[in-house]
C-alpha cells in the first residue's frame, strides 16, 4: 500500500512540474519599438507600429552595418475601431506574432490628444505586455511619419526620442506617472510635444538629416490637452515641480560688456502653502549653487564684490523664468500642471474639501511669493581674467 501511495504522489506531482508548451521563441515574434496612435474619425483610429528588423541589426555590438540605417525598422499601420482591433486586423499583416514588452515609445497624434485619450490609455494600462515605464509624447504632426524616419545618429526614431527624453531638458512622462497625474487633486498632467526638426536649408534635405524634437509641452484637462507650453515655459514648470536638476544660465555681465554662464551643481524646489484668513498662499523657495564655466569678460570674480553682483543677477534670472511660466500656466491656461493641490491637499486637508470641487476656479487665484537663494560657490578660471582694481569696484 505504501509503494501504491508513492507511486500516485509521484505521478501527482509530475502534472505540477512546468514545461515549455507555451513558450514564445524570439525567432517567431515581431518586436515592436514604437507605436503611434492617430485619429482618423469619431470611430477611427490609426495605430502605426516601428518593428525591429532582426537580420539587419548585427550580431557583434547590436549596431547596423554600413548602408543598413535605413532598414532596421519597418512601419505598418492598420485602421480599426480602437487599438485592440487595429491589432487584431494588423496582426494578420505579419507573419510573427507581435510583441509589446520592448515597447517604450508611445506617440498620440494632436488631433487624438485634444479629442481624449481615455481610451488609448485604458488598453495601454489593462493590457499585460506594454511596459508602464514606457514614456509618452504628443505628435504636432502625423506620428507615422516620426516612425519612418532614419535618424542618423541613433539606429532608428524611437531610441532617438528615448534619448532626447533622459536628458531631462523637458517633462519625463510614462504610462505609469501619467496615469498617476491624471488621478492626482488637479487632474491635469503633461506631456513632451514632438515635432521633426528639419536640415537647414543651405544642407541637403534628404531624411537622413531629419531628426524628432521636443518642442514644448501639451497640457491635459484629464484626459484631454487643451493647449501647450513653449520650452522656455517649460524649463520653468520643471523648476517649480523639482525636476529640473541642472541647467547652463548665460548673464549679462556686471559692470563691464560680455556674457558670462554659469553650470549649476545644486538645484533644488520645495513649496510651502499656506492658508490666512482665506487667502490661500504658495511659498515657492529655490536654493541654486553654480559654477562660472566661461567668463567673456575682464572682471575677476573672485572679487567678493564683483561675485555678489554676479549672484543678484543670477537669482533675478531664476525668479523671472519662474515668474513667466506661472503667469502661462496659473493665469492664461489655468491648469495646475505644477502640483499645488497635492500640496495644499497634504497640508490643509480640511480646507482642501472646500475647494476641490473648483479648483480650476481657486488655483488662479493663489498668492505666490518666490524666495530664490543663487550662489556662486566656483569660479572656473584657469587664469585670471585682466581685473579690474578693487578700488573701482567699490566706486561703481
Amino acid at each position: 500500500m505504501k509503494r501504491v501511495l508513492y507511486l500516485l504522489s509521484l505521478c501527482g506531482s509530475i502534472l505540477l512540474l512546468s514545461g515549455c508548451w507555451d513558450r514564445l521563441e524570439i525567432n517567431d515574434l515581431a518586436i515592436v519599438t514604437a507605436v503611434a496612435i492617430d485619429r482618423i474619425d469619431d470611430k477611427t483610429i490609426e495605430l502605426s507600429t516601428q518593428v525591429i528588423i532582426p537580420k539587419n541589426l548585427s550580431s557583434g555590438n547590436g549596431q547596423a552595418g554600413v548602408g543598413q540605417q535605413s532598414s532596421l525598422t519597418i512601419v505598418r499601420s492598420q485602421k480599426g475601431k480602437n487599438i485592440a482591433d487595429a491589432i487584431s486586423k494588423l496582426q494578420t499583416k505579419l507573419p510573427r506574432k507581435i510583441f509589446w514588452g520592448q515597447c517604450e515609445v508611445y506617440i498620440f497624434s494632436e488631433e487624438l490628444a485634444k479629442k481624449g485619450v481615455k481610451e488609448q490609455m485604458d488598453f495601454l494600462l489593462r493590457h499585460p505586455q506594454p511596459r508602464e515605464r514606457a514614456y509618452l509624447f504628443v505628435s504636432k504632426i502625423d506620428p507615422k511619419k516620426i516612425l519612418e524616419l532614419s535618424t542618423p545618429i541613433e539606429r532608428y526614431s524611437a531610441e532617438t526620442i528615448m534619448g532626447l527624453s533622459d536628458f531631462r531638458f523637458s517633462m519625463q512622462v510614462n504610462l505609469q506617472s501619467f496615469e498617476a497625474t491624471l488621478t492626482s487633486q488637479a487632474n491635469a498632467a503633461a506631456i513632451p510635444l514632438l515635432e521633426i526638426q528639419s536640415a537647414p536649408k543651405n544642407e541637403d534635405s534628404d531624411q537622413s538629416n531629419r531628426l524628432p524634437a521636443i518642442i514644448g509641452t501639451a497640457v491635459f484637462k484629464k484626459d484631454k490637452m487643451i493647449g501647450q507650453i513653449s520650452e522656455r515655459t517649460t524649463r520653468g514648470v520643471l523648476l517649480l515641480r523639482n525636476e529640473q536638476k541642472e541647467f547652463t544660465v548665460t548673464l549679462k555681465s556686471v559692470d563691464r560688456k560680455g556674457n558670462v554662464s554659469l553650470y549649476p551643481v545644486l538645484l533644488r524646489t520645495k513649496l510651502v502653502p499656506e492658508i490666512q484668513h482665506d487667502k490661500w498662499k504658495m511659498l515657492v523657495k529655490v536654493k541654486a549653487n553654480g559654477a562660472i564655466v566661461q567668463n567673456g569678460t575682464d572682471l575677476d570674480y573672485s572679487n567678493e564684490l564683483l561675485k555678489k553682483k554676479l549672484e543678484k543677477v543670477f537669482q533675478e534670472k531664476i525668479k523671472d523664468g519662474i515668474e513667466q511660466s506661472l503667469k502661462e500656466v496659473q493665469q492664461n491656461l489655468k491648469t495646475d500642471i505644477i502640483g499645488f493641490a497635492d500640496e495644499f491637499h497634504r497640508t490643509y486637508p480640511k480646507q482642501w474639501k472646500k475647494v476641490e470641487n473648483h479648483w480650476d476656479e481657486k488655483f488662479p487665484t493663489v498668492e505666490v511669493k518666490i524666495d530664490v537663494d543663487a550662489n556662486i560657490r566656483r569660479q572656473g578660471y584657469i587664469n585670471k581674467p585682466g581685473a579690474i582694481p578693487e578700488k573701482e569696484v567699490r566706486n561703481k
